[in-house]
């Protein structure tokens, strides 16, 4: 990908439409749009998540890992809003969502069994990967809308499936490594008990 942005405004999108990488102009409420606009706004809580992970590491060193594996995941989340503005363009591949696979199944083994509902929470970092998770299934409701409409191709729709539970795990794991019991979801009274 060689295209640099020169200029930032271009005045072009002022009547409610944007360009795609193949040259397209789409309404700017297009289902592509909404799926490129969820995946920006999972990077950008992500990079968020990542920079607390980074103020963190000092009194954690167990949270290093979990920033190595999710600081991958804002490139790859770039990738696929890349694909999703050029529909030609592949950029992701099996490897990333095997690679994800692989650290959910080492935290989760770390972990145990979830036996509880758990609500997000407990500390900052805690709450902000579970937000980061609610976001990707968002995203990936939206890429999914656009896939019933426009078949996307490629492994960007596992991989968006898979980051969300990797965020579930990377939160539950935070929450261990911080020495954080989990907020457990504690079932409204019967009212007619």
């Amino acid at each position: 990908m060689g295209f640099r942005l020169s200029k930032i405004y271009t005045r072009t999108g002022d009547k409610g439409e944007t360009g795609l990488g193949d040259g397209r102009r789409v309404p700017k409420d297009h289902p592509r749009i909404e799926a490129i606009g969820e995946v920006d706004s999972l990077n950008s809580q992500l990079g968020v998540l990542l920079a607390g992970l980074h103020e963190h590491t000092a009194q954690h060193a167990g949270l290093i890992e979990v920033s190595e594996v999710l600081e991958p995941c804002q490139h790859r989340l770039f990738d696929l809003g890349g694909e999703l503005a050029m529909p030609a363009y592949q950029a992701l591949d099996n490897a990333e969502v095997m690679r994800l696979e692989t650290a959910i199944d080492r935290w989760n083994e770390e972990l145990g069994p979830l036996e509880n509902f758990i609500l997000p929470g407990g500390s900052m970092l805690i709450a902000q990967a579970h937000v980061c998770r609610s976001l990707a299934r968002s995203a990936e409701r939206r890429c999914q809308q656009l896939n019933a409409l426009e078949p996307l191709t490629g492994p960007g729709l596992a991989y968006i499936n898979r980051l969300s539970d990797l965020l579930f795990v990377a939160a539950r794991l935070i929450a261990k490594r911080q020495g954080i019991a989990e907020i457990l979801w504690q079932a409204a009274p019967n009212p007619q008990a």
